[in-house]
């Protein structure tokens, strides 16, 4: 195995010390230009690649920003994602992406992984509904926004979306349309966006003088299109079949359109289906899919920006102020629920 060029390497084959070297590398302004020229030359044929680790440990500061999302086979969460990364790249920084996959253990992992890299700090959407692992990593003193979750009850900033709101919006739609039993897809219930797209239906029923009967909940363990279709297998299944869907994410509810048309089901005319998130496949699907839409890219930039400001402010004579950003829903209606009851 071939080892790897070190900083004694080119000091040796440009004549020079290793501190030379580590001035061309740092602060190249203080070194002759024959000798910066040596030595770049020196670093240019050896293939030098300085280590960053390293550097970050003597500085105490790195230039990676972590980003834990619920699930990256979601197009939501690669739009939140494009949104911080930009917002990074920006700062001269660099994001390391992971996918808790709606786990909690696996969030744990991490988020210790985060903490022995010693990351600038860290963009979470939480997969533990009981907060112990932030707890756990709020120890190592890394800052961390959470993002697409309110930070109730914490010190910490997030970037959030109002999640009953947008409930209500979906679930006022179908209601408007003159429908009066409508189905739930909730994924997993103890994910809070899960609760309060549920309280927002409720209220939105509740608005009309319908009670919480009218809402049937069809719980799925995940929030993927596979969950959807299992859903939607359920859904044929009632005897009493509800005339809309609302579907928490809109992974879920194009595993209910594909049920549905794998069964001969009519939609809109049969069923109406309404997303939440309005991911780009929700305008290119077969019958094109009605949906709360989410600005994930900008959920994601003002989610780093918060952490960068955070960040930087260390050294500055005013300390950094926590801040709850709450982005408003809007809804995108398509053909999946334009057909009136």
């Amino acid at each position: 195995m071939a080892q790897s060029v070190g900083i004694k390497d080119v000091a040796r084959v440009a004549g020079v010390s290793v501190g030379t070297v580590s001035n061309v590398i740092n602060r190249p302004d203080t070194v002759a230009a024959e000798t910066r020229a040596r030595v770049l030359s020196a670093i240019d044929r050896l293939g030098y690649v300085r280590s960053e680790s390293a550097r970050q440990l003597r500085a105490g500061r790195s230039r990676i920003m972590g980003l834990l999302v619920l699930d990256m086979g979601n197009p939501f969460f690669v739009d939140v994602a494009r949104g911080a990364e930009r917002a990074a790249r920006e700062a001269g920084l660099g994001v390391m992406v992971c996918n808790s996959a709606q786990n909690p253990g696996e969030e744990a992992e991490y988020l210790s992984l985060f903490a022995e890299q010693r990351v600038r700090g860290v963009l979470l959407t939480p997969a533990d509904a009981t907060g112990r692992n932030i707890e756990a990593f709020r120890r190592h003193g890394i800052p961390f926004v959470l993002v697409d979750r309110v930070a109730e009850g914490t010190t910490e900033c997030s970037v959030s979306v109002d999640d009953v709101a947008g409930g209500a919006l979906a679930v006022r739609h179908l209601v408007d349309a003159g429908h009066r039993s409508i189905a739930y897809v909730c994924g997993p219930p103890g994910l809070n966006q899960v609760r309060d797209r549920r309280t927002g239906a409720l209220n939105a029923l509740a608005e009309a003088g319908l009670g919480p009967d009218h809402l049937r909940e069809l719980p799925t363990e995940r929030l993927d299109v596979a969950a959807g279709r299992d859903a939607g297998a359920r859904l044929l299944g009632l005897a009493d079949r509800p005339t809309a869907v609302f579907c928490a994410n809109d992974l879920l509810a194009l595993g209910v359109l594909q049920a549905m048309y794998a069964a001969g089901v009519g939609v809109p005319d049969d069923l109406a289906i309404v997303g939440y998130d309005d991911i780009e496949f929700a305008a290119a699907a077969a019958v094109p899919l009605t949906s709360v839409r989410q600005p994930a890219v900008t959920m994601g930039a003002l989610a780093a920006e918060l952490l960068l400001e955070e960040t930087e402010s260390e050294n500055a004579a005013e300390p950094h102020e926590h801040r709850r950003v709450v982005l408003r829903p809007e809804l995108v209606v398509r053909r999946s629920s334009l057909a009136a009851r």
